[in-house]
C-alpha cells in the first residue's frame, strides 16, 4: 500500500510500490545464479524433458545425473501449480550454470534459435523481481547479499525501466503499460503528499 492508501493490481497481483523508485543496473555475470532458483513444478518437468539436449552442454563442474538437478517439491501458493521445486546448488552454483557463468538452459534455447528465456523458469529471468504472497515485488533480501549485482547503476535507471523486457514478457504489453501508468500515478501522489 502506498502512503496515499492506494493499492495497485495487474493480472491479479498486487504491485509493491518499491518497484516504482528502486534504482537498478546489472552487467550480468551470473552471480544471482549461484544460489539456485525456485521453479514451478511444471517448469522443472519441462527442463527434465530437455535432459538429452541439456546434458551435452554441461561441463565437468555440473552434474549430468538428473536426480541431482532439483530439490524435493514443496507447496507454495506463489507458484502457478501450487508446487515449488528448487534447483540444486552444485559446486557453489545453480546446477544449470556452467564454469563460465552461462546457463545451459538459456544456451539451449539460443542454440535452437528460440528466445533466450523460452526454457528458463520465470524466477530466473525475472530476478531481482519476485512474487511473494501474491505481490510483485523486489527480492531485496537476495539482492542485498550479492557483491556485484546492482553495483553498476550510474544513470539512476529504475528497475521497471531496466527490466522492461522481463516485465513485458511476464505481464504482457498491456500489463507493462499499466505498470508505467501506475508508477506515474504513484509519483504524482507521493509528490502531492510532500
Amino acid at each position: 500500500m502506498t502512503s496515499s492508501g492506494k493499492v495497485y493490481h495487474i493480472n491479479g497481483l498486487k504491485i509493491d510500490p518499491q518497484l516504482f523508485t528502486f534504482k537498478f543496473g546489472c552487467r550480468c555475470n551470473g552471480e544471482c545464479c549461484y544460489y539456485g532458483v525456485y521453479t514451478d513444478k511444471t517448469e522443472s518437468e519441462k527442463i527434465l524433458s530437455l535432459k538429452d539436449k541439456l546434458i551435452p552442454l554441461m561441463d565437468e563442474t555440473q552434474s549430468k545425473d538428473t536426480s541431482e538437478w532439483f530439490e524435493e517439491p514443496q507447496e507454495d501458493n506463489d507458484f502457478e501449480s501450487g508446487i515449488a521445486v528448487g534447483t540444486e546448488v552444485i559446486n557453489g552454483k545453480c546446477a544449470f550454470l556452467d564454469k563460465n557463468g552461462l546457463c545451459v538452459i538459456q544456451s539451449l534455447a539460443i542454440n535452437e534459435s528460440k528466445h533466450p528465456w523460452d526454457y528458463k523458469p520465470l524466477y530466473c529471468y525475472l530476478f531481482p523481481i519476485t512474487i511473494f504472497e501474491k505481490t510483485l515485488s523486489l527480492d531485496d533480501e537476495h539482492i542485498d547479499r550479492l557483491k556485484k549485482c546492482n553495483r553498476t547503476n550510474e544513470n539512476g535507471t529504475t528497475i521497471i525501466d531496466f527490466c522492461k523486457d522481463e516485465l513485458t514478457r511476464f505481464l504482457g504489453e498491456a500489463g507493462y503499460k499499466k505498470l508505467l501508468e501506475f508508477r506515474e500515478d504513484f509519483l504524482k501522489n507521493e509528490e502531492s503528499i510532500k
